[in-house]
């Protein structure tokens, strides 16, 4: 990533002459155009911070196999998978230490899309943080190893752009492509919360902010 000179987050951002439309797109799907765009080079920088604390790093699944997007976390407890499961843990295992702290300019975010989007109370926990690289992807999975799933998750698309998938409850359900670009937002919860989704692969490019990469945050209330 470019350095970027420090934009300051305040609620002038969040006023409703700067809120994008929030379009459902599917049932209890929405897509916020460019909702993160004011914020973005914060958010870079900020995701520079917390990679300084906990890298981002390549995880492997129960299979034994290694995801190809590079994964780390903020919040209160952080997604974690090996050979053992997928799970959430409060302590970094790279690092033997507590997660960063989720930045108030990503909560602010976050919950500001989810009210937008008819979810008012929107309390997330922790920021599961991927970094794609050309040739990289997001398999088709659930989000089910939360405790809450009243809450919704709240996606926020950074760099390059991709072709989200949202399917339905069964794998094999017909699965809807939606192109995310740099800023773009995805909020879904209610039936839609445990729908299988992913990301095709990531084509080569150079975004000016984030070069070859493509950076996601999906919040989520974990406890």
């Amino acid at each position: 990533m470019k350095d970027q000179q420090a934009l300051m987050i305040t609620a002038d951002l969040f006023t409703d002459n700067d809120i994008k439309d929030c379009d459902e797109i599917l049932p209890d799907v929405y897509l916020l155009k460019g909702f993160a765009l004011q914020q973005a080079s914060q958010l870079l920088i900020t995701i520079e911070q917390i990679n300084a604390q906990s890298t981002f790093r390549k995880m492997q699944t129960p299979g034994g196999f290694y995801m190809s997007a590079a994964i780390t976390n903020c919040g209160d407890v952080g997604w974690h998978t090996d050979r053992h499961g997928y799970r959430y843990t409060a302590i970094d295992p790279l690092t033997n230490l507590a997660w960063p702290e989720m930045p108030q300019c990503f909560r602010e975010l976050a919950e500001t899309a989810a009210q937008r989007c008819g979810f008012s109370d929107f309390n997330p926990d922790v920021c599961l943080m991927n970094q794609y690289e050309v040739g990289a992807k997001m398999g088709l999975h659930q989000d089910k190893d939360e405790k809450d799933f009243s809450q919704p998750i709240v996606s926020v698309s950074l760099g390059l752009p991709i072709i989200f998938q949202f399917g339905g409850a069964s794998r094999n359900d017909p699965k809807q492509r939606i192109p995310l670009e740099h800023g773009d937002v995805i909020v879904w919860g209610r039936a839609a919360r445990r729908y299988y989704h992913g990301v095709l692969t990531l084509k080569p490019g150079q975004h000016p902010l984030t070069g070859p990469y493509r950076y996601n945050l999906t919040f989520r209330k974990a406890s």
